[in-house]
């Protein structure tokens, strides 16, 4: 089994993943098998619980279990369908070791990071990868970090220990100095140095820059970081994260890799899709505004798996997407109808709690009223539901247990459809950790609806993440009115989908179809949703 190891150094967010992934990417189109892991240096056990604004998305596996958004970007280039052993926290390890403790397992023994952390690293690494030839594994954070020690030491001995079979690559940044004109490569040996404080040598770095990398400046790097020449990969900012892996392959990043760790890759690089996807990518001139309303609209990696979506199915339906990312907390009903009166399209995505609840509820009114191409995610198909049950039925105190104690809640959780009269005392310090209906989970979709026109299914799996669910009890009141169930859980007791049949385009969904959409296979529900809305802009 080899081992690639991708570090980071000057800053964060250089593409450590888009870099990961494109990689991975190459070595998949040669025959190679191989996993890729995200290796987090934090100590929360998983991402789940951390604000959008501190971590980016959540991303959640078929299996269950909340990860790093890079783990999205790893499936979408790659096809792979990752699991919870490809998420490693620091949480996760010291959790793992500090219940060994307990039971005992050290006998007797002083933990210490070395060996103990360490080589619990290293197990998590090689776990369950009997059948790959390749594992690439991303380290979060930058070199130099003091929470990313313990990871480097792992490397470190893995590397001793299995010289010919692992390879470090570090991605660094050349800043351009507009005063001097110059892109400077200083940062990137400091960078190299604190690996080399490590006890690391880098074997391969590539480097981000918006401005062409010379020679010289490629020698001068080669000679204070002790890599050969053709190990300096230059990495140049692109119009789209899809065109990097070409970019990689016209570098020679995966020969080199594929020569240095004396791969024999089964076939020869097909790189047909992405030149394909990138011919795609060109013929995409028609505008179409699509406003998503959320609260965490001012980082985009909030949204980073749904940004994605709504690009695939904008390129596939060969349409420029320009989404305008709204704030729910400024959307009210008097200024609703400016701020929206341009749209093609209205999205509510998946969130948590009450803040900016009535805005999106007032963006949901007018896309119902307004006849606009409307997708609810998650809390967006909830919402929808309650929009509806306040405006059109008329339904007096309802709501979502999740926000206050009403009457008549819509949504609510599982174990308070089972008690008739009683109020369920929730604990204010219950876990909330992995407390969700998480993963894939079937879905019945109902004949002749919109949602089985999109799916052409009668049967799909989808991901979920939340706690709450629409209560069936209210199902023949909302249908009456043109509120359509047309997906449910096998025993009908979960709805999971939802259309308003006097409406053009509608449509609410339990589950999150952005985490399963890839480029070259754009899910469904988008594909369509981004059509009807170019129809409307249309009309």
């Amino acid at each position: 089994m080899k081992l690639i190891f991708v570090t980071g150094g000057v800053v964060s967010s250089l593409g450590k993943g888009i870099v990961t992934a494109s990689l991975a990417s190459l070595l998949r189109s040669r025959g190679v098998k191989l996993k890729i892991r995200k290796l987090d240096p934090y100590l929360n056990v998983d991402p789940g619980t951390m604000s959008p604004y501190q971590h980016g998305e959540v991303y959640v596996t078929d299996d269950g279990y909340e990860t790093d958004l890079d783990l999205g970007h790893y499936e979408r280039f790659t096809d792979i369908t990752c699991s919870k052993n490809d998420s490693i926290s620091s949480g996760k390890i010291y959790s793992s070791i500090l219940s060994k403790e307990r039971k005992g397992e050290y006998l007797g023994s002083t933990v210490q990071v070395i060996p103990h952390v360490t080589e619990e690293i290293k197990k998590f690494i090689k776990k369950s990868t009997n059948k790959d030839d390749v594992i690439i594994c991303e380290i979060g954070g930058t070199v130099g970090d003091i929470e990313s020690l313990p990871f480097l030491e792992a490397i470190r001995q893995f590397k001793n220990e299995n010289y010919l079979d692992t390879l470090l690559i570090h991605l660094t940044l050349l800043p351009y100095i507009e005063t001097s004109g110059e892109v400077k490569t200083k940062p990137t040996q400091h960078s190299v140095k604190e690996l080399l404080n490590s006890g690391i040598q880098p074997d391969v770095i590539v480097c981000r820059s918006n401005k062409k990398i010379s020679k010289d400046e490629i020698q001068k790097i080669s000679l204070f970081c002790n890599v050969p020449s053709n190990a300096v990969i230059p990495s140049y900012d692109v119009d789209s994260i899809y065109q990097v892996p070409n970019l990689l392959s016209k570098s020679k990043l995966d020969d080199l890799v594929i020569k240095k760790l004396h791969i024999k890759p089964p076939k020869k690089k097909d790189l047909t899709k992405w030149i394909n996807f990138e011919i795609l990518e060109s013929r995409a001139k028609e505008d179409v505004k699509i406003y998503i309303i959320g609260k965490y609209v001012n980082l985009k990696d909030s949204y980073k798996s749904l940004y994605e979506a709504i690009y695939h199915a904008g390129v596939h339906n060969k349409a420029n997407v320009i989404i305008k990312w709204l704030d729910s907390e400024t959307i009210n009903s008097k200024n609703v109808s400016e701020l929206l009166k341009s749209a093609s399209g209205i999205l509510i995505p998946g969130g948590f709690g009450n803040r900016g609840i009535n805005g999106k509820i007032e963006a949901i009114k007018f896309a119902r009223e307004n006849q606009i191409p409307f997708l609810g995610i998650c809390l967006g198909m909830q919402l929808s539901i309650i929009e509806f049950a306040k405006n059109v039925l008329k339904i007096k105190n309802s709501g979502s247990s999740e926000f206050g104690n009403y009457k008549n809640n819509l949504i609510s959780l599982m174990t308070e459809w089972n008690f008739k009269n009683k109020k369920i005392k929730r604990d204010k310090d219950t876990d909330l950790g992995a407390t969700m209906r998480l993963g894939s989970y079937p879905c019945h979709i109902k004949v002749n609806s919109l949602a089985s026109k999109i799916y052409k299914s009668k049967l799909i799996k989808e991901r979920h993440r939340h706690r709450y669910e629409v209560n069936p009890k209210f199902r023949i009141q909302l249908e009456k009115k043109g509120l359509i169930f047309s997906g449910f859980s096998k025993d009908k007791k979960l709805l999971e989908i939802i259309e308003n049949k006097n409406h053009k385009w509608f449509l609410g969904v339990q589950f999150h179809p952005e985490l399963k959409s890839k480029p070259f296979k754009p899910h469904p529900i988008f594909l369509s949703f981004i059509k009807n809305s170019l129809d409307h802009k249309n009309d």
